[in-house]
């Protein structure tokens, strides 16, 4: 790795600085790694190196130990692939178009037993590459909420903990390769710079930056230990908490809990926003985030003289659901938890726009079956094929309103 380049794009793009409190530096830190400067933070390239660096500054700020493989960094290689956008100028390519990416690691040594992992993903999309919802003219994806977002509340807790709930040690992760396949996460379990045999539990947060005005948090991961619900429940300071089981989902935290390890994934939903450009910074919510790191603070601390929770194997959703050929073009709603399933964006010229739904509705019934969650919603649409036509049903302010989708 180019250790003196690396600093000095470090240094232009953070520019000169005042005196500043390390002390919730939540929106400063968002606020570098969504920068257009960073270009979309795409593993391998320039701008995520610029992360990387950025992450590492912070983490020596903060007086915690390198814990990588040199130093803060652990690098890895892959095979990209090739985005819809064409070539990415990546920094770091290797003689047989191998890309490297790069873990940063940082480390609390409390001369503890066990240690916990806490973890947030620091890479996005680039310009657009593969997983971009965009179908416009090329553009830098930000990821302010995706998740320069998670990358903050790791550090604010990284400087909470420094001086506090000593019983454990800590180890703090900025992951590359989230977008192209958990690839960070995944190499780091399988080459690992401490015992994961001492692991206790580990934290994940991925999109933590839109908590919504009724306070809705998703947490993942609660069936991985039989402590998690109990702790979730004492230590909640009011918000609405809609609780997933499986240890297995689309971010980091899957990688662990296929280690035997009790995960938690905080997450505060999906939005129109979700993995195009128009994911940037003004459009968090910085109280919240602030609140959600408080939140696992208090979990933290409530679980720190219970030395290491017991592991439970939960059930894999992912292979439980149904798979189809054709999509009503929504962004669900995964934080409802009413009866239906609520539509949370609509897509341009795709059937759901075509036919008139709005955001805010509410599908009860897709063709002859009734819509009561998620699940019963994916188990109608499985059984229509491109060219299908039916009606489907929504309540809208209260009303219910009846539309053709013709997929």
């Amino acid at each position: 790795m180019k250790k003196i380049s690396l600093l000095v794009l470090f240094i232009s793009l953070l520019g000169c600085k005042q005196e500043y409190s390390y002390k919730n530096k939540i929106k400063e830190d968002v606020a570098f790694l969504a920068d257009d400067k960073l270009e979309g933070r795409e593993t391998g390239t320039k701008g995520e190196q610029a992360a990387a660096a950025y992450i590492v500054e912070r983490f020596k700020e903060l007086g915690l130990q390198p814990k990588g493989t040199e130093g803060f960094y652990q690098t890895f290689t892959f095979k990209p692939k090739k985005g819809p956008h064409g070539e990415v100028d990546y920094t770091n390519v290797g003689e047989d178009s191998t890309i490297t990416g790069t873990n940063v690691l940082a480390y609390i040594d409390n001369q503890a037993e066990n240690t916990i992992i806490i973890g947030a993903h620091y890479d996005h999309l680039g310009y657009g590459s593969e997983g971009s919802l965009h179908r416009g003219d090329k553009e830098i994806h930000n990821g302010a909420d995706d998740n320069a977002s998670g990358v903050a509340v790791m550090l604010d807790l990284a400087g909470k903990l420094k001086t506090a709930n000593s019983s454990n040690n800590y180890l703090f992760m900025a992951f590359s390769g989230e977008e192209m396949g958990l690839l960070g996460s995944n190499y780091f379990t399988k080459n690992a710079t401490l015992d994961l045999s001492k692991a206790n539990y580990m934290i994940n947060m991925d999109m933590v930056g839109r908590l919504k005005q009724d306070s809705t948090l998703a947490v993942y991961g609660v069936g991985t230990s039989p402590r998690w619900k109990q702790t979730l429940s004492a230590t909640n300071p009011g918000f609405k908490i809609v609780e997933n089981e499986s240890g297995v989902g689309p971010s980091d935290h899957t990688s662990f809990y296929l280690q035997d390890i009790p995960v938690l994934h905080f997450f505060t939903g999906q939005h129109d926003d979700y993995h195009k450009p128009g994911d940037d910074t003004e459009k968090l919510n910085y109280e919240g985030m602030d609140a959600i790191s408080n939140y696992i603070f208090d979990v933290i601390t409530e679980l720190d003289k219970s030395g290491k929770l017991a592991f439970r194997k939960t059930k894999n959703e992912s292979e439980e659901t149904p798979r189809f050929k054709v999509g009503l073009g929504v962004v669900p709603d995964y934080l409802f938890d009413g009866e239906g399933m609520r539509v949370d964006g609509i897509s341009e010229d795709k059937p759901a726009q075509k036919a008139g739904l709005q955001k805010g509705d509410i599908v009860i019934k897709l063709g002859d079956s009734a819509i009561v969650d998620m699940m019963s919603y994916m188990r109608a649409l499985s059984v229509f094929q491109a060219g299908d036509s039916t009606q489907v049903v929504v309540k809208r302010d209260g009303k219910t309103v009846e539309a053709s989708i013709q997929f």
